[in-house]
């Protein structure tokens, strides 16, 4: 199959979601470095759902015979200083993402790339689930009068933790 801007820019995908694995990988061992086992154990979660992601994205490449290689990750941030710092971060990761695949789906659409606008429709979908997930936890975390209201509120509640998704594109190795 030939190179498109959709197929570069879902290659460029890949290495965001891999990039957004391993700052959720940092964020979620700060947290355990602040004796904050929820926190770090919901960040551990999202790193990988990140990294699934990315392999979804790698099987369509795979599936679509599209050539492609794998993205370098750029550095992540691993000091914060205080507990909404990460989460803003998070929040704002989740955005950029978002804006990431509305551009993936317009692209595909322009290209008449019907099996791509399809593709991107679960990712959209997510990206929904994800802003909508850390913006409440940052919310909590603003309101919270101490750090043990939101492990409270993480261990009681199930933010961003839907489970598995069976209609869910396949992850290239299957999903962890």
């Amino acid at each position: 199959m030939t190179s498109t801007p959709f197929n570069a820019l879902l290659s460029t995908q890949i290495g965001n979601e891999f990039a957004a694995s391993q700052q959720y990988i940092a964020v979620a061992t700060w947290f355990a470095n602040q004796d904050l086992p929820q926190l770090a154990q919901y960040f551990f979660r999202q790193s990988v759902e990140e990294r699934n992601h990315a392999m979804m994205m790698v099987q369509y490449m795979l599936d679509r015979d599209i050539a492609f290689s794998i993205p370098g990750v750029p550095t992540v941030r691993n000091e914060f200083s205080t507990v909404t710092e990460p989460l803003a971060l998070a929040l704002q990761q989740e955005k950029e993402v978002t804006a990431s695949i509305e551009a993936l789906f317009r692209a595909a659409r322009a290209e008449d790339d019907a099996l791509g606008e399809q593709f991107m429709l679960w990712f959209l979908k997510e990206q929904v689930e994800e802003v909508a997930a850390m913006t409440t936890l940052l919310n909590i975390a603003e309101r919270a009068d101490n750090l043990f209201d939101i492990e409270n509120f993480i261990a009681r509640e199930t933010v961003g933790d839907g489970g598995r998704d069976a209609s869910a594109p396949v992850a290239a190795g299957g999903a962890l």
